[in-house]
């Protein structure tokens, strides 16, 4: 073969004249002919082989020159020929490359034979590929219709994919390289094959499940290429080529990129891949279409699948979070969190992966307060993996989880869904204990320090000893000791015989050290005395063996070996005492228990930072259950769920919380709750159903304790909704119940008055698991011992409640016990003998107990009265015995007489408490009228109906089928009139009966007023507010009775001296004003002023009554909706929020706010009032934050305005300013600011005037348009020019004519804006000749009402404390009533 196939850059460039035996394309067919060459092809592959391409490369060249005209079919025959040429090469190539005698002629037909295959192959596939992509858009943009056979060919070709690839994957597998000179594969032949894997990349759909085998196949010969054909490079240029413009490649290259280094040990294109991604700077990241979310896609996929092979490279991508891109900043942070997990963690690090830790995690720590929302998300979701894989130090607990509560206030609502779950990772997985709070932590960590600093006293209280080598001391002492040396050489001849006997007694050593001791205690001459006499009793001795010729210079060489030791270097010795041998086992024990010590400060230490954050976690998310948005709810939810079941201290506080969420509106977060207490308290764990049983009564009992009636009634609807599902321990459930309730098994009295209440929860659901027990609840808890506990009397009576009609609406005949039942003697009894026992509980048992009578008893009116008979006597009874002047005891009268003779005397509680009993008995008397006995009228008339219509007999129907639409009607007055007679006759039975003389709640209304009427001589507050709510009740009766006695309850209201009587009076005349809204309407005013009451629990008391009355619509929103605004700044921390809610739930009313803010702002502004700057702006600036509609925006600024031309002091003008100016001002507002110039320009002078409306102009500026910023500009001039040089100066001919010019370029209004100003001067005009009050120009003051004022009246006992007749409002607006039947609150 005389020829070579060179890959061409084009596929033009094969039929032009190449070089020197360069292939030339030599017949090109029409694709009429390609069919039958097509043919050729195939029959000479089947009888020669691959090589037969040689001689049918143009047949291949021909199709793709004709591609657009070739039909489907022809392609997809040349395709499967193409690919089994290429796979018949794969399978033959394998014998010539082994072999090593290959001829040249052979080698370059066998790799022309390559060359030609493959790039057919690769082309076509392309051309293919490019026909399925185009097919797929007109597929998808068409509209229905059936797939044709292109359809069907396009569906054949992802099968045939698969086979190209893995036919070109079983070539390149084989080392072809051989087969070039010198292995030298030319660069457009590995183009060639990886640019129809990039081809095939750009598939949208390569990233589906269904493409997973082509993806592979292409990841696989990618990676081949890059391998064996050096095309690292060029695969690192191409991902990043391609992820700029194909985001879908990012997980597919991710999982290239990752097989590639793993599989084909190519990790050097992670580092060239991220190389190129770090070089990318932000500015470029930041454009549009630069790729910027396929990049931060790919590196946190690349990160999740190698961290490891991520860290070498990791210094290049942390510039990215310098950049702008929050995309990439939030990819890196994520690259880091999968090497913390994945890499460095455990404690096998070395110093170098401990430093990176430390750094990756201090950069992670930085980014929780990243500027964009989202990263500060994902970190905080990062070190969610972190902690729940137990990658977090130890030493960075209390750093990272201060760093998430405090993120539990960030604006961003994802931000703090994911702080809430970090937190509730944090306590899953903590290493501290979670069950003790910081308080219980606080004295054994005191404890604990005190030992660690008297342990470390002690150890420093050890005198150190003051160590020097021997040398140097002997340095010091040589010149005094020769001195002494010389001087002992010299005969002195005594002395001597005294240190003979110890010498002969000790050893050589023994009198060595006795002659260091002597040097050290500065004994020089027995040193050398001793010395001497040595050498002659010990004369073999090595030590002394030098002195057999006695010199200076010996001897002092003797002694210096002695007192250093043979070994110089060594030698320590102790300047003060001799050295002695030290204990290392001790010192070393002490050591360790100082450690030990140390770390169990430390641990403690930590204890408790961590559970004081938590404590901080649990009270910030608790306040969260109750935000608007459903997802934060439901992770608040979640996370109280979390903080329960590990035992957290004060986790209850949260559980208890949310309870009240069950009666949402909401029905995700009505689930969430109550799926969580399911999960905590209803799916106990136990070996046996009676255990769980048990489990379950104690999570509910303990739930229970101490809780708020409104707690109770929530936990009813979850209690209910178990016994309301077929559980198999329900029944073991309320045995467990009624065992504790009756004190079979020992329990407390707390939890016995659990267990009767979780029975009535029972009841709602299942009537009989109480009414079969009936006896067995009156003779426990209603018995003998019922004066013993009346909480548990009470709470029994309340489980009595839910077997009632009135509880279970039942619709058929009334279910009621007879007068004579065991419970009513039960109840009778113990009411009674309670009136005269002064305990504490009687009043709420016996309010429970008269509700019960008039729900279960027949005739409970009568009952009633024989209780009341019952207990006058028995107080009665218990004057005539004691005979005795109580000092806490006031005289009374007998209940039936007027006279006041009796010296008697009686307990003022028990007279309260009987003064209570009839109170209760005339409201339930009257609640037992509207609802119980017009409802049995109702029902009665309703089966009369029911009754005639069955007599009347099919006749009656055709007649009346006849006039049906008349029927109907004259049917319909029939019934409203019933109804209407029904509701008069009720109305009647109340306004005449109930209070009539022959009635015994008559007896007692005389004494209820005198109570009342005299606090001087009634002063016990018990008393005076059991007789103020019972007189209320009285007053519920007919409107007569208020009427008569309205204007002694409000005397009560403004006069009592004691707050508690003020609060009770309030919310039993905010139930008064429900039941006759017209005769309390008049008296409005002295309602709003308990808002101003001195004590908070007064004002408390009276925003919560008026809240509910205004919200209702009961009473209509005036103008002392500014005492309500006063209340924002009430110093009692609980005052505000209650006023504030009730300002957020007025702003859901149409325009409410809106319409009242004017008045507002006159009343708050009167200088009588004396209000501060500061308040007032507090008070404004909530209340504006209500304003959001730019009409109403532009309306206030116009009426606020106007008000300038009233006001006559500096400080309205001040603070109309700064209303103006907490507005959210809009450029329609603007406008009308501008217009309104005339009626504060004149004001402008004045810095309280100026400076809020200079503050306007600078809001307005910021990001408006320029020709907007323009007239803002100007308009600033303006100001500043009239306020620093006054208005008369700047009003100038050349300010008019610029003011004129501007005017008619921007700012010229209609004729008819005109007019509305001028209409407004001149009323302005009229009403300030003669009113200098701080009201709206347009409307014309009243005249202010005097105050009332109320004098005491301690003095005087007998003086009656009503007011007077002059002192009563007048009705002004007669309320409408809703409804002829009269309402009743319950």
């Amino acid at each position: 073969m005389s020829w070579d196939f060179f890959v061409p850059v084009c596929i033009g460039d094969l039929v032009k004249t190449g070089g020197i035996n360069q292939y030339v394309v030599q017949d090109v067919v029409s694709y009429k002919q390609l069919p039958q060459c097509i043919s050729r092809f195939k029959a000479e592959l089947r009888s020669k082989g691959p090589m037969c391409i040689l001689q049918h490369f143009d047949t291949g060249y021909s199709l793709l020159q004709h591609s657009k005209s070739v039909e489907l079919s022809i392609k997809e025959d040349a395709l499967e020929l193409l690919i089994r040429v290429v796979a018949g090469l794969a399978a033959s190539l394998p014998t010539l490359l082994m072999s090593t005698t290959t001829p040249a002629a052979e080698r370059k037909e066998n790799l022309n034979a390559v060359k030609m295959s493959v790039y057919l192959l690769c082309k076509l596939t392309e051309m293919l590929e490019s026909d399925s992509y185009r097919q797929s858009i007109v597929t998808a943009t068409g509209k229905g219709g059936k797939k044709g056979k292109s359809g069907e060919g396009m569906h054949q070709w992802d099968s045939e994919r698969e086979a190209v690839l893995q036919a070109l994957v079983q070539l390149f597998q084989l080392d072809i390289r051989s087969l070039w000179n010198l292995s030298l594969v030319e660069e457009e032949f590995i183009s060639c094959v990886t640019c129809c894997c990039y081809k095939l990349l750009e598939n949208p759909t390569i990233g589906h499940v269904k493409s997973k085998p082509t993806r592979d196949g292409i990841i696989h010969l990618l990676g081949l290429m890059i391998r064996k054909y050096n095309h690292l490079l060029g695969a690192s240029v191409k991902v990043i080529q391609l992820l700029q413009h194909f985001e879908q490649l990012s997980s597919v290259f991710a999982q290239a990129v990752s097989v590639w280094s793993m599989e084909y040990g190519i990790r050097a294109i992670i580092g060239e891949v991220i190389r190129e991604i770090g070089q990318k700077s932000s500015e470029e990241l930041a454009r549009e279409g630069s790729g910027v979310k396929a990049f931060a896609t790919f590196i946190s996929e690349l990160g999740s699948l190698v961290p490891d092979l991520m860290i070498p490279n990791i210094s290049v991508l942390i510039s990215h979070l310098e950049g702008e891109s929050h995309t990439m900043r939030t990819a890196v942070c994520e690259v880091l969190g999968e090497i913390l997990v994945r890499v460095l963690c455990g404690d096998g690090l070395d110093d170098a992966g401990k430093a990176d830790r430390d750094r990756f995690f201090d950069t992670l720590q930085e980014h929780l307060h990243d500027t964009n929302s989202h990263v500060r998300a994902r970190v905080i979701q990062v070190f969610t993996r972190i902690v729940n894989s137990k990658a977090l130090p130890l030493c960075r607990y209390s750093e990272v989880m201060k760093l998430t509560v405090g993120r539990l206030m960030d604006k961003s609502i994802n931000v703090v869904k994911s702080a809430i779950q970090l937190l509730a990772a944090f306590i899953a997985h903590n290493p501290y204990s979670c069950k003790l709070s910081s308080e219980d932590l606080k004295k054994p960590l005191e404890k604990e320090t005190a030992k660690l600093k008297e342990m470390k006293e002690k150890r420093d209280g050890e005198a150190p000893v003051a160590v020097i080598k021997a040398s140097e001391l002997w340095a010091a002492m040589e010149p005094e000791l020769l001195v002494t040396v010389r001087a002992e050489l010299e005969p002195s001849g005594e002395a001597e015989t005294e240190e003979e006997e110890e010498v002969e007694a000790e050893d050589d050593r023994a009198t060595g050290v006795k002659i260091a001791q002597y040097l050290r205690v500065n004994k020089y001459r027995n040193a050398v005395r001793l010395c001497v006499k040595a050498h002659s009793c010990f004369p073999e001795s090595a030590m002394f063996a030098p002195l057999s010729t006695l010199t200076a210079e010996t001897l002092m060489d003797t002694l210096a070996f002695i007192f250093k030791g043979s070994d110089e270097e060594a030698s320590e010795v102790s300047q003060d005492q001799p050295e002695t041998p030290q204990k290392e086992g001790e010192k070393d024990g002490e050591e360790s228990e100082l450690k030990k010590q140390e770390m169990l400060v430390q641990y403690l230490t930590d204890t408790e930072a961590f559970a004081l954050q938590v404590e901080k976690a649990i009270a910030v998310i608790n306040t969260m259950l109750y935000w608007k948005t459903t997802s934060v709810v439901q992770e608040a939810v979640q996370f109280c769920v979390t903080v329960c079941e590990f035992s957290v201290a004060n986790s209850i506080s949260g559980v208890r919380k949310m309870l009240p969420l069950v009666w949402s509106t909401d029905a995700a977060i009505k689930d969430a709750v109550v799926q969580a207490y399911r999960r905590l308290y209803l799916n106990p764990q136990g070996d046996s159903v009676r255990m769980k049983a048990q489990t379950l009564v104690d999570n509910l009992s303990e739930l229970m304790l101490d809780a708020s009636l409104g707690t109770i009634q929530c936990l009813e609807e979850i209690v209910q909704e178990f016994f309301s599902s077929a559980s198999s321990l329900q029944s073991t459930v309320v045995q467990v119940l009624w065992e504790r309730f009756t004190g079979k098994r020992e329990t407390s009295n707390l939890h016995r008055r659990a267990a009767v209440l979780l029975l009535g929860m029972a009841a709602r659901s299942e009537r009989e698991v109480v009414l079969s027990n009936l006896d067995t609840l009156c003779s426990v808890a209603l018995g003998e011992k019922v004066t013993e506990d009346f909480l548990l009397a009470r709470d029994a009576v309340i489980t009595i409640c839910s077997i009632t009609d009135h509880v279970r609406q039942s619709k058929g005949a009334p279910f009621r016990l007879p007068q004579e039942h065991q419970l009513f003697t039960c109840l009778s009894q113990a009411i009674a003998e309670g009136v005269v026992m002064e305990d504490p509980y009687w009043q709420s048992f016996m309010e429970q107990a008269v509700r019960v009578i008039y729900f279960l008893a027949e005739s409970p009116d009568q009952l009633c009265s024989r209780i009341l008979q019952r207990c006058a006597r028995v107080l009665l009874d218990q004057i005539s015995e004691e005979g005795e002047t109580n000092t806490n005891s006031v005289p009374t009268q007998e209940a039936s007489q007027d006279s006041n003779e009796q010296g008697e005397q009686v307990s003022c509680v028990c007279l309260a408490q009987l003064l209570g009993l009839c109170g209760s008995v005339a409201f339930w008397q009257v609640s037992h009228l509207e609802r119980s006995v017009s409802a049995e009228l109702r029902r009665r008339r309703g089966e009369t109906e029911e009754r005639e219509e069955k007599e009347k007999g099919p006749s009656s129907k055709s007649k009346q089928a006849a006039n049906e639409s008349a029927m109907e009607e004259e049917l319909g007055l029939i019934g409203a009139s019933a109804e209407d007679t029904e509701a008069e006759l009720i109305r009647k039975i109340c306004e005449t009966e109930l209070l009539h003389e022959e009635n015994l709640l008559c007896a007692f209304l005389p004494l209820l007023v005198k109570v009342c009427s005299s606090p001087g001589r009634y002063s016990h507050p018990q008393l005076t507010t059991a007789a103020c709510l019972a007189l209320s009740q009285y007053m519920m009766i007919s409107p007569s009775a208020c009427e008569e006695n309205i204007r002694l309850m409000f005397t009560v209201l403004e006069r009592s001296a004691f707050p508690v009587v003020r609060a009770n009076a309030i919310i039993a005349l905010g139930d008064l004003t429900v039941r006759f809204p017209n005769i309390l309407e008049p008296w409005t005013q002295n309602l709003y002023a308990r808002l101003g009451d001195e004590v908070p629990s007064v004002r408390q008391t009276a925003v919560t009554v008026l809240t509910q009355l205004v919200l209702k619509d009961v009473l209509k929103v005036k103008g002392q909706i500014s005492e309500v605004a006063l209340l924002l700044i009430d110093p009692e921390p609980h005052i505000p929020s209650l006023a504030l809610n009730f300002f957020n739930e007025l702003s859901t009313k149409d325009n409410a706010i809106y319409n009242l803010l004017p008045d507002i702002i006159s009343r708050l502004s009167d200088p009588e009032r004396g209000m501060s700057c500061a308040d007032f702006n507090t008070i404004m600036k909530q209340l504006f934050s209500y304003i959001t509609k730019e009409r109403q925006t532009e309306s206030l600024v116009e009426k606020l305005c106007q008000r300038f031309r009233t006001a006559k002091t500096e400080r309205q003008w001040c603070d109309l300013a700064t209303s103006l100016s907490l507005l959210s001002m809009c450029e329609r507002g603007f406008k009308r600011l501008q217009e309104c110039w005339e009626c504060y320009s004149d004001k402008l002078t004045e810095p309280g005037v100026y400076q809020p409306l200079l503050a306007i102009t600078a809001k307005l500026r910021r990001g408006a348009k320029p020709q907007f910023k323009a007239l803002v500009e100007e308009f600033e001039k303006r100001l500043t020019a009239v306020h620093t040089k006054g208005l008369e100066n700047v009003e100038s001919p050349e300010m008019e004519e610029e003011g004129q010019k501007a005017e008619r370029t921007t700012m010229r209004t209609p004729a008819k804006g005109r007019a509305k100003t001028r209409r407004g001067q001149s009323k302005a005009s009229v009403s300030s000749q003669g009113d200098d009050s701080f009201v709206t120009p347009q409307r014309s003051r009243k005249s202010k009402k005097q105050m009332i004022t109320f004098s005491s009246d301690e003095e005087e006992d007998e003086e009656d404390a009503v007011m007077a007749e002059s002192e009563t409002p007048k009705v002004t607006t007669p309320i409408a009533r809703t409804s002829r039947r009269a309402r009743l609150r319950n």
